[in-house]
């Protein structure tokens, strides 16, 4: 049989078995095994099962994962995120909509030690939206807000998603993490004017709460020492050149650990959950690598990241015209899919694209994982909604949109000027 047609009847395959809601690593694993078992033989195919997933669960590059999320996992359970939001309240607070801001501050602290988006929402949904509720925020601004604020999880290193990028393109860690840096930034900043706006267009929409004073401001900042010295350690020893990733997500690890033990806020039970929950995402998150990476032998084998370069190449759009459609395809897919599964299933497909178009791959890695993030929020069926709907009962999907609808626009923007200026994202890991 032609591999083109094998290729076809691959993707139709796995498309039945995700709406059979069979777990995305498996479907990519199952189609890829038996793909390449009718181009190449079923007993290279059954070798290809027995190696890949060996060999993958025991590759020390991939320990970054489970060691940053288990930094996230022990600072969110030793309460660094509450400290980081009644901080940036006992600044903010007095503005109008400060309390948005705050929980925007809070959220890229917290996304700079976590690395995971969902785990930033989810956090913040328990922790900031009873405070914006209890000053009479509206739902929909409260609910958006942390929705906007939990992607940021996904760009500040040590983004979880810039890691499985890095590994499946064999680019610097590092370097991707450095690169979101200021791409980061400039994330926060605009979310910040966003919420400025509105409150300076709406001024009867967001309330504003008690000025604190300085002492009770000073007093806020010594809780958030910890989490200031843990991101300084990681993030300036990797620009530094003291570690390597892997080396900097075990400090991380450690650094949290001590500092929770040094404070007192971990327990023997408490620390059991952080080992749990770490193990629990980290399964997780294996089982889509290598259901994807046997997926990626599948479309080697038969050539369809050839055949797609050769048919975008004939559409005579340009290269930003191809870029564009990859995009828009990525805000497809975060209607239905989870960011990690989106990058994991399609890098392989667009990477060798990309390249041969002469785009930067540590540009391009930001880009993607800033148009994934925006899948996951915009309507109709932005998933990181679904994770925000489930801690927060009380608010509907619709009211959750029509808060998230100003940052949508905001992150549309922000796109574009990093693809008009794609030096915001370079230029640091250039210095390296």
């Amino acid at each position: 049989m032609d591999p083109s047609l094998i290729a076809i009847l691959g993707f139709v395959a796995l498309f039945l078995l995700m709406l059979l809601r069979v777990p995305v690593g498996i479907a990519m694993g199952a189609v890829g095994v038996g793909g390449f078992g009718c181009v190449a033989g079923f007993v290279p195919a059954l070798k290809l099962l027995a190696q890949s997933p060996i060999r993958t669960a025991t590759d020390a590059g991939f320990a970054v994962i489970p060691l940053f999320l288990l930094m996230g996992a022990i600072a969110s359970e030793s309460g660094m995120s509450t400290e980081l939001f009644k901080a940036a309240h006992r600044f903010l607070g007095h503005r109008r909509g400060g309390l948005g801001m705050a929980t925007i501050a809070a959220c890229a602290g917290f996304a700079a030690i976590s690395g995971s988006s969902v785990a930033t929402a989810a956090t913040f949904s328990a922790v900031a939206y009873p405070e914006m509720r209890r000053f009479h925020y509206p739902q929909s601004f409260a609910a958006g807000v942390i929705a906007a604020g939990g992607t940021l999880g996904a760009i500040l290193p040590p983004s979880i998603v810039l890691a499985v990028y890095s590994l499946i393109t064999q680019q610097d860690v590092g370097k991707l993490y450095i690169a979101g840096v200021l791409p980061g930034l400039l994330a926060i900043a605009m979310y910040l004017v966003t919420i400025f706006l509105i409150g300076a267009l709406r001024p009867g929409f967001l309330p504003t709460t008690p000025r604190a004073s300085w002492a009770e401001r000073l007093a806020a900042l010594r809780g958030v020492w910890a989490i200031s010295l843990l991101f300084l350690f990681v993030v300036g020893g990797l620009y530094g050149g003291m570690f390597t990733a892997t080396e900097a997500a075990s400090m991380g690890a450690g650094g949290a650990f001590l500092i929770a033990i040094f404070r007192r806020r971990l327990s023997a039970p408490q620390l059991m959950q952080c080992l749990v929950r770490a193990v629990r995402t980290s399964a997780a998150i294996f089982t889509i690598l290598i259901g994807a990476l046997l997926f990626g032998y599948f479309l080697t084998v038969t050539q369809t990241p050839q055949h797609l370069t050769a048919a975008l190449a004939g559409l005579g759009i340009g290269r930003y015209g191809i870029l564009a459609l990859i995009m828009l395809m990525y805000l497809g897919l975060g209607c239905v899919m989870d960011a990690m599964a989106m990058v994991i299933l399609t890098i392989p497909i667009v990477f060798p694209l990309i390249t041969a178009l002469g785009f930067d791959p540590i540009w391009f890695g930001v880009i993607i994982v800033m148009t994934v993030e925006l899948g996951l929020i915009h309507p109709p069926v932005g998933m990181n909604v679904f994770v925000i709907k489930s801690v927060i009962g009380e608010v509907g999907i619709a009211t959750i949109f029509a808060g998230v609808i100003p940052f949508v626009i905001t992150d549309i923007v922000r796109l574009c000027i990093l693809i008009v200026f794609p030096a915001i994202s370079t230029w640091l890991p250039n210095q390296m």
